[in-house]
């Protein structure tokens, strides 16, 4: 199966897996000084993302976790510091429990955890979908998870990002989302994460939802070796939002993992 990606920089790597919709966000983070300098940093677009390979039918979470072990081994990676962000998060956690000795460290952000459900936002972006309004149901959904302002930034940050959206529609609304939602993670498999774990939670997402911050205590409370980060200024789209601050976080969890 052919995944898109990119590779820049040398030295210990790092794997981004992406959340929903958006599959070119970790971009702004890929040329940053703090992490290029000292690490290999590995981007790819998730099956039905970009120009990766779409697949018909159902795909878990546990098969997207596959996905990025292949790639790591396609490209020489035995082992590597995994960064995730929403559903992607979810993925790397996978990843981590079904193959523990390719995982050295996790960053979450904003894991896409629902034992705290999404919020009533999720219901339009579906009706939506299913009538066939893909931009509306795209625009529903990121308005909902990163808040009234979150076009500006993506369009500033990621030329083309609500484009692309708009194109993975399919993949997110009907393939992502179920995956999700079958998705168990709770006490008992998080007690399995040995690794030191980051989680990142947007200083402004609480003025968005409830939801993201129930979601980083629950983590912080399951995961044995988790760490805290609130990113300043920043709500759902994190690293989209306030890249410098969160490159810095990532360099120095890093060096210390």
């Amino acid at each position: 199966m052919r995944l898109e990606h990119e590779v820049r920089g040398s030295g210990a790597p790092v794997v981004f897996v992406h959340g929903g919709l958006c599959e070119n966000t970790f971009r702004c983070l890929l040329d940053r000084p703090e992490l290029v300098g000292s690490h290999r940093l590995v981007s790819y677009h998730r099956a039905g993302y970009g120009g990766s390979d779409r697949l018909d039918g159902p795909v878990s979470v546990g098969d997207q976790a596959e996905h990025c072990r292949s790639l790591m081994l396609s490209l020489g990676i035995e082992r590597a510091d995994v960064v995730g962000h929403s559903s992607g998060a979810n993925i790397a956690l996978q990843l981590t429990l079904d193959h523990p000795d390719a995982v050295r460290s996790l960053a979450l952000l904003e894991t896409a955890l629902l034992a705290v459900p999404t919020g009533p936002f999720a219901g339009e972006a579906i009706q939506r979908y299913r009538a066939g309004e893909k931009a509306a149901a795209a625009d529903v959904w990121l308005r909902g998870v990163a808040g009234p302002g979150y076009r500006e930034v993506l369009d500033r940050v990621v030329p083309g990002a609500f484009d692309d959206a708009v194109a993975a529609a399919d993949t997110f609304f009907g393939q992502e989302l179920p995956a999700v939602r079958d998705w168990v993670f709770g006490p008992d498999e998080a007690s399995r994460i040995a690794q030191p774990t980051l989680v990142v939670l947007g200083a402004r997402s609480h003025d968005v939802s409830p939801v993201f911050g129930e979601r980083h205590e629950l983590l912080l409370a399951w995961l044995p070796r988790a760490e805290p980060f609130v990113l300043p200024d920043a709500t759902h789209l994190l690293h989209v939002q306030n890249p410098a601050a969160m490159a810095t976080a990532l360099a120095d969890f890093l060096a210390r993992a």
